[in-house]
């Protein structure tokens, strides 16, 4: 309850708002799946399901590429397997940066009258984004261990200053700099109200890319005719899907409608909100023929998938493994299409977010005119200039 000596406008003031943030935030307590997810990690044995699918047939690694066509039917099991390893270790680095950041604007929004709700709401999510992690680390690390003895896609627990794209085009150089930007706006957000919410936008547009994919991961266990028996991960999925689309309700309630309670921003502000979006642009700039969904640069991911061929399950040698790499990565495949068309619905998608009563965007971040510059063609030309320097070094 606001206090009677605050005479200002506060959130709530804002009735409807307001409302929108207790029920969201109501609904979220009511459905968490944190003592599911808990249950399903505890529960996961790679033995009890290793022959199965975990997700839908297209979300599987190299799927629509030479590797996928001539793979066998068990070697398939296994690169469907490996998408979800490879994607939600990618989804462990954006939720470990999620956890810092809805720290630093809860603090942020300390300071302004009746801002309890959010940061209780903030709260609870961090507190469900480290179940997510905890379930998709232990499977990710047991299937790789079951699997090669070593990790491929998976890591050990990175923290929030580290690069939040996994495979991304970069270098030591660019790291650290992007180090430096995110402390950068972790101390500006902890301080800052309006920084504090505009945070939300960059993660509004971050979990709307999730949602594409997320959604199709999910129906594999609402759908599955046994779900007391269906795999382990896919209930993960699913479970985890749940709780995310309560954060998305958050983003869109935090970056929208509560800066309606806060003054406008000033040019500084701006500037750093601005500086973020075209960020979150450059992060998701490329787009990858061995992981549909997942933004990664597919030079960077050579490796890894140099390690999958040349492994016992699939038994080629570095000639054959490098040869059939090439015909996946250096020519247009479905593979590389759907993942094409995969990134220019998240590009479209994240104009709608920006265009709706949000004024302080700039023209280039709000027609996406980074990601808008990404082709087929120039993802084409980018693998085939990386494969050469990796065939020649491999």
């Amino acid at each position: 309850m606001t206090s009677p000596f605050v005479t200002a406008p506060t959130l709530a003031d804002d009735k409807k708002t307001y409302g929108r943030l207790e029920l969201n935030l109501v609904r979220n307590r009511k459905q968490d799946h944190t003592a599911l997810l808990d249950q399903a990690a505890a529960s996961f044995d790679y033995a009890r399901c290793r022959d199965s699918y975990w997700n839908p047939e297209p979300f599987s690694l190299c799927y629509g590429t030479p590797i996928w066509d001539q793979a066998s039917p068990s070697q398939r099991v296994i690169l469907n397997q490996l998408y979800w390893v490879a994607y939600y270790s990618q989804i462990i680095s954006a939720e470990v940066a999620t956890i810092f950041f809805n720290q630093t604007s809860a603090a942020g929004l300390y300071a302004v009258e009746d801002f309890r709700i959010v940061c209780d709401t903030l709260d609870l999510e961090s507190m469900q984004e480290r179940a997510h992690i905890n379930a998709f680390k232990k499977i990710s690390d047991e299937t790789e261990h079951a699997l090669f003895g070593k990790r491929i896609f998976s890591y050990a627990m990175r923290g929030p200053y580290d690069e939040t794209m996994v495979h991304g085009d970069t270098d030591r150089l660019r790291a650290a700099w992007k180090q430096l930007q995110l402390r950068t706006f972790g101390m500006l957000s902890s301080g800052n109200a309006f920084i504090a919410c505009q945070y939300f936008t960059v993660r509004g547009l971050r979990t709307l890319n999730g949602k594409i994919v997320q959604h199709q991961l999910s129906h594999f266990y609402a759908r599955h005719p046994d779900q007391a028996n269906a795999p382990v991960p896919s209930a993960v999925s699913y479970y985890h899907f749940q709780d995310e689309s309560y954060h998305f309700n958050s983003s869109m309630l935090i970056s929208k409608d509560v800066l309606g309670s806060l003054a406008p921003p000033t040019p500084f502000e701006r500037m750093v909100a601005n500086l973020a979006l075209r960020g979150c642009q450059k992060d998701h700039f490329h787009f990858s023929a061995a992981i549909n969904g997942i933004f990664w640069y597919d030079p960077s991911v050579y490796a890894a998938v140099l390690e999958v061929l040349m492994s016992k399950h699939f038994g080629l040698d570095r000639r054959g493994a490098l040869e059939l790499m090439e015909r996946s990565f250096c020519h247009e495949t479905d593979g590389a299409v759907a993942s094409r068309d995969t990134h220019t619905t998240a590009r479209e998608s994240y104009k709608k977010y920006l265009d709706d009563g949000l004024g302080y965007v700039s023209r280039a971040n709000r027609e996406m005119a980074v990601m808008s510059k990404s082709t087929l063609e120039g993802h084409l030309a980018a693998n085939r200039a990386a494969m050469r320097s990796f065939a020649a070094a491999a």
